[in-house]
């Protein structure tokens, strides 16, 4: 008999593997963790029925996620992961021979058990000595922590559960004190053709606490439609003006390079105006913006047409 998983990405899109056998399965403090074996992308690792990994295409999102905030920063040293328990980002931090530290900030501890069985070569550079792990809520971590580090990945889930807070007005200015003077923020914020309402309006958070807020493009083929956005926030430096200099030289990936660093900034028009500088730009000359392509996002994702959810 085959297997199939399947993740139902909206009220009228699913997304399905085929399994050859499941490894793990609990129920943590937190929420559902499962471990497949696909036939298509290998080991896959699933909270509440998301995908949030798996062994094929993890290197896209690890490396967009990791590799572009560290080279906008021009001198990375301490680097915060808020979640990422998995280890995929943290590995590709720890590329950068400028980062002194990288903290991983996870509150499920079971995810970075699960992960260093399971998935060892994403979650090897966890047992690197420039890596501390924090076991606990990540927003508490960042709101007691000011001034720390040169840049904040957050690695969360989708917005649903535990990781609705990593989406709040009031996270993102505890992470702007929690940055240094320079400091660059990333976070990943789904899909502009299953939710541009909330792609929107994370754009306008961020916006108006980072000086400079943009995203950027990566293509993630188990993510919903595989075109899968991260938002930035800088202080000081602007993504889209990166000198490379000799600092790409010696570093080994897969997708990001100078030339995708620059090339993910390029955005489509029908996701242009969902950029907080569309939306600023707009807003001048009295211009009202459609809000992308209405009806596609989940009932529990979908933003408010003036705001968002809250926070």
């Amino acid at each position: 008999m085959e297997l199939w998983f399947t993740e139902k990405q909206t009220d009228h899109m699913a997304f399905s593997l085929r399994v050859r056998s499941t490894l793990h399965r609990e129920t943590t403090p937190y929420q559902e963790l499962l471990v497949v074996d696909t036939h298509q992308f290998g080991r896959m690792l699933v909270l509440d029925g998301f995908i949030m990994t798996t062994e094929a295409d993890e290197f896209v999102y690890h490396e967009m996620m990791a590799h572009v905030p560290l080279f906008t920063h021009p001198n990375p040293r301490r680097v915060l992961v808020v979640g990422g328990g998995d280890g995929g980002v943290i590995r590709e931090v720890l590329k950068h021979p400028t980062v002194e530290e990288a903290v991983l900030a996870e509150i499920d501890e079971r995810v970075i058990e699960v992960s260093r069985r399971y998935f060892p070569t994403i979650s090897r550079a966890l047992d690197d000595p420039r890596c501390r792990i924090e076991v606990g809520d990540g927003i508490r971590y960042v709101a007691e922590h000011k001034n720390a580090f040169d840049v904040v990945i957050v690695d969360s889930t989708d917005p649903v559960g535990p990781a609705v807070g990593l989406f709040s007005r009031e996270f993102y200015r505890s992470v702007h004190e929690c940055l240094t003077d320079d400091g660059v923020f990333v976070a990943q914020t789904e899909s502009p053709f299953v939710n541009p309402v909330f792609l929107r309006d994370i754009q306008r958070r961020v916006g108006e606490i980072f000086p400079i807020t943009t995203f950027y493009f990566a293509a993630v083929p188990t993510y919903p439609t595989g075109m899968w956005s991260i938002t930035l926030g800088s202080k000081r430096h602007d993504p889209r003006k990166v000198e490379f200099g000799d600092r790409f030289r010696d570093m080994e990936t897969r997708y990001y390079d100078p030339d995708m660093h620059r090339a993910a900034f390029v955005l489509p028009p029908f996701a242009r105006h969902l950029t907080w500088e569309a939306q600023k730009a707009a807003r001048e000359k009295g211009i009202v913006l459609p809000a992308g392509l209405p009806g596609m996002a989940p009932e529990r994702w979908r933003a408010e047409p003036d705001g968002g959810a809250e926070g």
